[in-house]
């Protein structure tokens, strides 16, 4: 963690103890002694080893994607002891990276004492178990490590919901049951009181399993429809009031909390770790004119980002697709932001939300290199270089919200009485007042207003000569 998020008041210091707190305890092994249950038991890292297999793109972004991979992997409470890259034209439909490699990282597993491999990429069924018998680890792959990283960090009970379900959504393809497994029927009395549906001449123990999941993906669906109407019901009235909507969206640990703390002082929880914010907060900020719009923080975005959590996440992604304005937050001291930027606009076509208005801030410019600050500038020249640790550029970007936000629809003179003070206060909550005098027969403004309050506010129209 940076000076600046240790000496913040607006880091969610008791959120970021919490979670420091319960980071996984060393020296719990995961050597895989029995294979045939790896899918069943919940995910435990420890010591690993990477390998990624290097398919197009130049050496460094193959070096980059696996030092990333290393990142989840520290982030989700794992030590790395050694990282492999293999060159193919394509991964190994067998084992990922081919019989040879595989045995080849077996030995450096042996050498290291190292008790899973994580492949930087999603693997087949098939793929997962033929490496895992020569390996004689645990093997898991890039999407398992994310969901697992979703799942330490999911806070709220939408969240644990939306995760649990992303989880379910990969485990469902994935069971399989070797030997035994495979044959073993439950049914009637050795349903175990299954009831309807568990009874009759039987069912294989991984068909019980996969008609439980469904069930249980089912019943989350639900919960996450229902939950899913409040936050229905505030963006409703947020547009019945005409009030802009920005959303904040970019790649994880860009820095969009940070940012969103600066602007509006919401105090949610700064952790410079990968998906440190899950659950969506939305907060009420004012352009330097007094235009009042709503700032919403969302779920980071990263290469490869499983389609089990973009679905899963959907409603709360929806806060993006609803918006006027997408922020659009680029580390620029990170050694790869055009990725980044590419990365996140694979999700935002995703969720239909590539085609809204889009200022793209480069947060970090203090520790970020001046020549890769003006390469991201000529690339993105809708695009603002801020600091949210110092500060440095916030004004500016202010400027450029305001700048970019949709106009409101008409510009009136009005000369209100005292006695419709309600009606100022919405001219202020809805509007944006350009100018205001008391006079002696009552409030004169100067305003922009939107269309759905024109008809209330038409009996009290001037000419602009009378202000």
């Amino acid at each position: 963690m940076t000076a600046y998020e240790e000496n913040d008041p607006m880091t969610g210091d008791l959120d970021l103890a919490d979670r420091q707190a319960l980071r996984r305890v060393a020296g719990l092994s995961t050597e895989l002694t029995d294979v045939t249950e790896v899918e069943y038991r919940a995910l435990r890292l420890e010591r690993v080893v990477l390998i990624g297999v290097w398919t197009e793109g130049s050496a460094a972004q193959a070096e980059y994607s696996l030092k990333e991979l290393a990142l989840l992997a520290e982030t989700a409470g794992s030590e790395v002891l050694d990282g492999l890259i293999q060159r193919r034209g394509k991964p190994d439909p067998g084992t990922y990276v081919g019989s040879g490699k595989a045995i080849e990282l077996r030995d450096v597993v042996n050498a290291t004492g190292a008790d899973t491999v994580i492949c930087d990429g999603e693997l087949a069924p098939g793929q997962l178990r033929q490496l895992e018998e020569i390996v004689k680890v645990k093997v898991i792959d890039r999407t398992a490590l994310i969901l697992d990283i979703f799942a330490q960090h999911a806070s709220s009970r939408e969240g644990k919901a939306q995760v649990e379900l992303a989880q379910l959504s990969y485990l469902l393809p994935r069971l399989r049951g070797w030997g035994g497994n495979l044959s073993r029927q439950v049914g009637g009395r050795a349903a175990g009181g299954v009831g309807i549906g568990g009874r009759g001449p039987g069912e294989t123990k991984i068909e019980l399993d996969r008609r439980r999941i469904r069930t249980r993906m089912a019943k989350l669906r639900r919960q996450l429809a229902e939950m899913g109407t409040s936050r229905d019901t505030g963006r409703a009235q947020r547009k019945r009031r005409e009030v802009p909507a920005v959303a904040i969206a970019g790649y994880t640990n860009a820095g969009k909390s940070s940012l969103l703390n600066r602007l509006t002082g919401a105090g949610v929880l700064v952790d410079n770790a990968l998906f440190a914010t899950l659950d969506p907060t939305v907060r009420k900020a004012q352009t330097p004119a007094g235009r009042a719009f709503t700032l919403a923080d969302t779920v980071g975005f990263v290469r490869h980002l499983p389609h089990q959590l973009v679905e899963a996440f959907r409603s709360t992604l929806e806060e993006v697709a609803d918006a006027d304005l997408v922020l659009h937050v680029v580390d620029g001291s990170d050694g790869d932001p055009e990725a980044q930027l590419d990365a996140v606009r694979v999700v935002l076509r995703e969720i239909g939300a590539d085609g809204l208005p889009e200022l793209v801030v480069i947060n970090k410019a203090d520790a970020a290199d001046p020549l890769a600050l003006a390469r991201l500038r000529r690339r993105e020249p809708n695009s603002v270089v801020v600091s949210a640790r110092t500060g440095e550029g916030l004004a500016e970007l202010l400027a450029v919200i305001e700048r970019d936000l949709p106009r409101l629809d008409r510009e009136v003179w009005l000369l209100l009485p005292y006695d419709r003070g309600d009606l100022v206060a919405r001219v202020h909550d809805q509007g944006e007042v350009l100018k205001l005098e008391h006079t002696g027969e009552g409030t004169e403004l100067h305003a922009r207003v939107p269309e759905s309050l024109t008809g209330e506010i038409e009996r009290y129209v001037v000419e602009p000569s009378t202000t």
